[in-house]
């Protein structure tokens, strides 16, 4: 699973108007999507209550509290990579408490180019834990996955016009917009494929 292959979905918790219109323009939907924005601690838990998502970026201060109790219970209930941004006054302290629990730290205002590296950083360990936990499946589940996958990649290519490489995205784009496994959105490709097919007999 190459980097430049896959999509993240990106939480971004910020009361900044500025803060949350200019991440999102630094971030390309060809590697990160859905985005998601939302501008307190309480909309956050709700949301990741119902969705799972791969980086979360929390802008402290808050609206309704200051944002380390947040991304302290998000790390301890989930496997998202998550980035703090705290001010330069309140950076040491709080870099030297939450670094040990794998929450990422930048003292802002932190330069566009930083923040952009240390998300690769997140991007490149939430691989690496979707590999680990990929090799739980046993060799027969994941060739199945891998063969359900690209027949509903090449039904895509037929009817839709795409590439391969579009095809893949459009497939990991329906499973993160829905909240499902790429195989679910494959087996209803080939499905729908399935009863296009049926159509066309006489």
């Amino acid at each position: 699973m190459e980097l430049s292959q896959t999509l993240y979905s990106v939480l971004v918790i910020s009361s900044s108007e500025k803060f949350n219109s200019t991440i999102v323009k630094l971030l390309p939907d060809e590697r990160y999507y859905p985005v998601k924005v939302v501008t307190d601690g309480g909309s956050a838990s709700r949301l990741l209550l119902e969705i799972g998502f791969d980086i979360v970026i929390i802008n402290t201060p808050l609206k309704d509290e200051f944002g380390t109790h947040l991304a302290y219970e998000i790390c301890r209930k989930s496997d998202s990579g998550i980035l703090l941004l705290v001010r330069h006054e309140h950076y040491s302290d709080i870099n030297m408490r939450l670094t040990p629990m794998g929450i990422l730290t930048l003292s802002k205002p932190a330069p566009a180019n930083l923040i952009l590296e240390t998300l690769l950083i997140l991007c490149g360990t939430r691989t690496r834990l979707q590999r680990m936990r990929g090799k739980s499946l046993s060799f027969e589940e994941k060739m199945a996955e891998i063969r359900l996958i690209n027949q509903a990649k090449m039904i895509l290519i037929s009817t839709d016009g795409l590439n391969e490489n579009e095809a893949h995205h459009a497939i990991e784009r329906r499973a993160m917009d829905r909240c499902v496994s790429k195989t679910t959105i494959a087996m209803e490709i080939i499905k729908k494929g399935s009863g296009r097919n049926e159509e066309g007999k006489l």
